[in-house]
């Protein structure tokens, strides 16, 4: 099984996160971020991905460090689940419609993390949430698991849809890119040999 268990404790955050990458969507999060919550569920729901994050973090100060540590530990867990990425896809997209918004994502899973995000949200703040994390957040989640990702808003006016647009396309789009080519079960999609 492709599963990952991540510890990460730090002066600001402190953090428990385990992943199965072959599971069935299942989820136990709280990470102090009700909102945060919420899109990780979603992400698991649409990865068939069971996931399990535990942080207590210094949320008196604001939803920074939590978010983008839970993002670090969350890509570290993928790119340990992957191990060598024998028989990946490799590759994984989609156009998510949500409501009004209409998500675009694509993925590599590369070995080289990188993301090329666009979006125009005409809010600053989804509740409390602030939106520019969304953005901090898929940073150091592709950074971390060493893929490059692509998210693209192409319509979208309610800031909400587009946040889980957001995380259910690119659960989605990972969901493809990790799944096992049974054509090709034993190889490194990569003429390198290596990912």
């Amino acid at each position: 099984m492709r599963k990952a268990e991540i510890m990460r404790k730090t002066g600001e955050t402190d953090i428990r996160l385990t992943l199965n990458l072959d599971g069935e969507g299942n989820s136990e999060i709280s990470t102090g971020i009700g909102f945060l919550d919420h899109m990780l569920i979603l992400f698991s729901k649409h990865g068939r991905f069971d996931l399990s994050v535990y942080c207590k973090g210094d949320t008196y100060v604001d939803d920074h460090h939590s978010t983008e540590d839970i993002a670090i530990a969350l890509g570290s867990a993928f790119k340990e689940a992957l191990g060598e990425k024998r028989g990946i896809k490799r590759y994984g997209d989609i156009i998510l419609p949500m409501d009004e918004a209409l998500i675009l994502a694509a993925v590599d899973v590369s070995g080289r993390g990188m993301l090329k995000y666009t979006s125009d949200f005409q809010t600053e703040k989804i509740g409390t949430f602030d939106v520019e994390l969304l953005e901090d957040f898929f940073i150091s989640f592709a950074q971390n698991a060493g893929i490059t990702l692509h998210i693209k808003q192409l319509e979208g006016r309610n800031s909400h849809h587009i946040a889980e647009g957001m995380f259910k396309a690119v659960a989605r789009a990972l969901r493809k890119a990790v799944g096992i080519d049974e054509e090709a079960k034993d190889e490194i999609p990569s003429t390198k040999g290596v990912l």
